[in-house]
């Protein structure tokens, strides 16, 4: 977790300069605007990275640089299988966006249905155990 909070937190540093030379020399604010998100965006996700590596001790041995490669052997995590949320999920914002376009009741219908699809693909696992 320890690369992986270094790759972004580059990627942040990127934005960030670039969206500062960007600010200077340019008129316009949507480029800024976007810059701006981008490196808060990359900024929160090596954050979060740089969090779960402290929090699991660094025990990781991707993390360690004399871990041996057989110490990474073994189960890596779960990994789900088919799920239909998310193209339920793209159908519901599809349906929404065009309820903004077209009609306000298929605002409704797709927010109800990006609401069951988003739920649905939020506690789909809720049962697993984890091994």
């Amino acid at each position: 977790m320890k690369a992986e909070g270094w790759l972004f937190a580059g990627m942040a540093a990127f934005f960030a300069v670039t969206g500062l030379v960007y600010g200077f020399w340019a008129r316009e604010p949507a480029g800024k605007a976007v810059l701006a998100v981008a490196f808060l965006m990359s900024g929160l996700i090596a954050l979060f990275w740089f969090v779960q590596h402290r929090r699991s001790g660094g025990g990781r041995a991707q993390d360690r640089g004399d871990a041996e490669i057989g110490e990474a052997a073994g189960p890596v995590g779960f990994f789900p299988a088919r799920s239909g949320y998310p193209a339920l999920t793209a159908v519901g914002v599809t349906v929404l966006a065009l309820g903004l376009v077209f009609a306000r009741w298929l605002v409704v219908v797709g927010a109800l249905l990006l609401a069951y699809a988003v739920f649905g693909f939020i506690f789909q696992y809720r049962d697993h155990d984890g091994g």
